[in-house]
């Protein structure tokens, strides 16, 4: 699961000719394989974990993203680390990215500055269910509580719109890991089937393909070590 921060940044032609070089070193099949799961992630809508204790849930929720294509997971570790289960997750954690945050303020500043909506998924006066959400309107955030209290008071606070899974039995709400997965199903769907623009920019594409790339193939360093660019 990669951290994002102080990442190193090239231009895309850079990414382009070292992928075009690390291709040679995998089958055609594998390739193709990261190609296509590339082209249906998207960073327009993205998750925040508040003090997620339980590993089996950390680990839930990065699968889930992996599978319904949500690349960034932003998390809220003022109480409790992000901790998830080696082998709960089986290295679907090395193709989502990780961006950890000490308090729910510094997380909540930093998706704001980012452009996202603050969607608090919990009842509240106002709030709408998962088929009715708006998705077209811009880049949103869905936060989760932790798994006994839900989402703090903060949160409640800050939060630009509030969406919940009606309930039709006794119990009053879900495991955050099933509620995630109801939520990340349903609106990924529609935002890839009713808006434009959700998918990653080229740029974004060709440096996660160079990582995914790098993270694939046997000694990937030693590899790139003897990479000789093109003279132009």
């Amino acid at each position: 699961m990669k951290n994002t921060e102080n990442k190193e940044r090239h231009s895309i032609e850079w990414y382009q000719a070292r992928i075009a070089y690390l291709s040679g070193f995998m089958l055609p099949e594998r390739a193709q394989k990261l190609r296509s799961v590339l082209e249906k992630r998207t960073r327009r809508m993205t998750i925040c974990m508040e003090n997620t204790f339980h590993s089996q849930n950390a680990s839930a929720l990065i699968r889930h993203c992996d599978a319904f294509g949500i690349q960034d997971i932003h998390t809220v570790e003022s109480v409790c680390k992000f901790r998830p289960n080696v082998n709960i997750v089986k290295g679907t954690d090395k193709w989502i990215d990780l961006q950890r945050h000490r308090t729910t303020a510094e997380a909540i500043t930093s998706l704001r500055s980012a452009g996202y909506r603050i969607v608090a998924t919990t009842p509240h006066r106002g709030d709408c269910r998962p088929e009715d959400f708006d998705v077209t309107t811009g880049p949103f955030a869905l936060v989760f509580g932790t798994e006994h209290a839900g989402i703090s008071e903060e949160v409640m606070a800050s939060a630009d719109e509030f969406i919940r899974i009606p309930m039709c039995g006794f119990v009053e709400s879900l495991n955050v890991s099933a509620s995630a997965a109801i939520i990340l199903y349903q609106l990924s769907e529609r935002l890839r089937t009713t808006t434009e623009n959700w998918a990653l920019n080229d740029a974004e594409k060709a440096e996660l393909l160079f990582r995914w790339m790098k993270s694939t193939v046997p000694n990937p360093e030693g590899i790139l070590a003897r990479y000789t660019p093109h003279p132009t």
